[in-house]
């Protein structure tokens, strides 16, 4: 029995040896603080342009990123986000969206409040997390999931019927970055590329008109360049209205 106890130790041992390896080998370590003067969830003037879209989503679980804002190609990217210490801390941390850029004290992130204390074992835990202010962390990137909604297009208030079109992307599903977008109308397949306006807003001078419009979009995994098109099972109507929020019909590995 003492053999059998000491071997199921020696186990317990190798598996956590092992979980503890592959955690090293896939986070990033790095710093995290939070909107001290925020309420719970995100901000609705963000750098990626959700506007009050992005103050619950996802539970109010959002960040702002210095480097992984990445220009606005960060934008609505996932991420898993573990503070290191183990009297506060929970294993698994908390999963956050990227809404808006920003830096503070060397950190990669900057946290809702919600997000932020939400990375506590407990309620109390998290309130020491929030006294603290910032403190380190291990992150990596993580699948988007919402599975109750599609990949959606919000036309942006700037927008013009019909001569300027701008709309941001909602619920941007999987792991995958959106680089490029191009519309075209379907009647003629007279297409346009776009430009990212900024974050997550793209728009385009004098859109394709008489018909509805097909967005297609170019992803990438940013690893290993592999790219691929995706084309939503729904258009823009061709009336399209800015304020309105078009339903992609698809939702993104």
């Amino acid at each position: 029995m003492a053999f059998s106890l000491r071997h199921v130790a020696f186990i317990v041992f190798l598996l956590v040896l092992c979980e503890t390896s592959a955690r090293a080998a896939t986070f990033t370590s790095s710093r995290a603080a939070y909107y001290p003067n925020s309420d719970q969830g995100g901000t609705s003037v963000g750098a990626c342009g959700f506007g009050s879209f992005g103050v619950n989503l996802n539970g109010g679980d959002v960040s702002a990123a210095s480097n992984l804002y990445r220009d606005g190609v960060g934008c609505g990217a996932c991420y898993q986000v573990i503070c290191t210490n183990s009297n506060l801390c929970s294993t698994n941390g908390v999963t956050v969206v990227i809404t808006d850029s920003g830096a503070s004290d060397s950190a990669d992130f900057i946290l809702s409040r919600h997000a932020f204390s939400g990375m506590g074992q407990t309620s109390d835990s998290g309130a020491s997390l929030l006294s603290l202010g910032a403190v380190d962390i291990q992150y990596q990137r993580v699948s988007c999931n919402y599975p109750n909604n599609n990949l959606s297009f919000k036309i942006d208030e700037s927008s013009n019927f019909p001569s300027y079109l701008a709309f941001v992307i909602w619920f941007q599903q999987g792991t995958k970055d959106v680089i490029a977008i191009q519309l075209c109308q379907t009647l003629n397949f007279n297409c346009k590329l776009l430009d990212r306006s900024h974050g997550a807003v793209w728009a385009v001078v004098s859109p394709p008109s008489g018909g509805p419009l097909s967005v297609r979009m170019l992803l990438s995994d940013g690893i290993d360049g592999d790219e691929t098109w995706v084309v939503p099972t729904n258009n823009i109507p061709q009336n399209w209205k800015a304020g309105d929020v078009y339903d992609s019909g698809i939702q993104l590995n």
